[in-house]
């Protein structure tokens, strides 16, 4: 299969390209296309067969959920049994955006979607392109990110072609997304509302609308889980060298920058993903990919994936992460990197 890449403007994207891949989706193809988060790789979500092809083609465990995208929020009304008056309200809020909803699904919505599970995962992209594309399909598109599975995501067209090329049909390139890490998953099927997966909508900004009747999910820190949300099972976001992260509120920096120097000594080729305030601080021979300011989690999400991604094409025999400060898309951020690093993580600043 050749791959074949529609490039379009973001902001006014061209309507015959999109609606060729719109085609394909129709037909049971797949094509990678662009949200505010990262890229996903869409199928039709009503066809099981199409769906199937998703997991194939990322060498994705059958039993992680997807996540359905609508053009429409009107849409959601078809694919669930109800819609919980918090679920209503973070919807007016936060729709269209990177928030996902789970509620309880009706039969239209196959297993191959769901996990077997008797719920659905839903969101409304805020993409232009996204919304579009999905609107020309007339199908809502079942969509994980368009990268193998467990590597981290891809936020560039580039990225989407470095795993999937020849496995897909399509790619979509509008150019990077915004906020670069994937949405927020909430469970509304529950009396209180539970955050399965922090993501673009911050934990401040669901409680600024649902006040104290929010949680977060305590498997956030585990992963031996049955998974109600992508991303909760399994290994992702992992750069291709083992990592070590290393976190706590005081001191993360100077242990990391000791450690890395002490291994760069030892002949072996060390790799940083860092915040630009550390990358200044380290040696020759200590090859560095910068995620921005730890000062500005938001610009350190959208670099995230981008500076896993770096030491696939510049080998390292180990990769050490700093953390940042769990706020706003600190959230985010240190829970997609305690994933890319397996739970390998050195904590700092304590005492003893």
């Amino acid at each position: 299969m050749k791959t074949q890449v529609y490039v379009v403007n973001g902001a006014n994207p061209d309507f015959s390209l999109l609606a060729k891949a719109a085609e394909v989706l129709r037909g049971g193809g797949l094509v990678a296309f662009p949200t505010e988060t990262v890229y996903g790789l869409g199928a039709n979500g009503l066809n099981s067969g199409a769906v199937a092809k998703i997991f194939v083609a990322k060498g994705r465990p059958s039993d992680n959920p997807l996540i359905l995208h609508i053009a429409d929020a009107s849409e959601v009304d078809k694919l669930v049994r109800q819609v919980p008056v918090c679920a209503r309200a973070l919807m007016d809020r936060f729709w269209p955006g990177p928030l996902t909803v789970v509620l309880e699904r009706t039969p239209a919505v196959p297993d191959g979607v769901t996990g077997g599970l008797n719920t659905v995962a839903i969101r409304q992209p805020d993409s232009v392109v996204a919304r579009d594309l999905i609107r020309l399909a007339g199908i809502p598109l079942a969509a994980p990110s368009a990268n193998s599975s467990g590597r981290p995501s891809p936020t560039t067209a580039q990225a989407v072609l470095a795993d999937l090329e020849g496995k897909i049909d399509v790619v979509v390139d509008a150019g990077p997304c915004d906020i670069g890490v994937e949405s927020t998953v909430v469970d509304c099927t529950t009396s209180v509302p539970v955050v399965l997966r922090p993501g673009g909508i911050t934990l401040e900004m669901l409680s600024a609308i649902l006040g104290d009747n929010i949680k977060v999910d305590s498997a956030l820190r585990g992963d031996n889980v049955t998974p109600r949300s992508p991303g909760m099972k399994y290994k992702h976001y992992a750069p291709l060298a083992p990592m070590m992260l290393y976190e706590g509120e005081t001191g993360v920096a100077q242990e990391m920058l000791v450690d890395a120097v002490r291994l760069a000594l030892s002949t072996k080729r060390v790799g940083a993903v860092v915040s630009t305030e550390t990358a200044g601080l380290l040696p020759e021979g200590v090859a560095v990919a910068d995620y921005g300011s730890r000062q500005r989690p938001e610009e350190v999400a959208a670099n995230l994936y981008k500076a896993l991604r770096k030491f696939d094409n510049e080998p390292v025999d180990v990769i050490y992460a700093e953390g940042i400060v769990e706020s706003g898309l600190g959230l985010a951020v240190m829970n997609r990197l305690r994933k890319a690093a397996g739970y390998r993580i050195v904590k700092c600043g304590r005492e003893g």
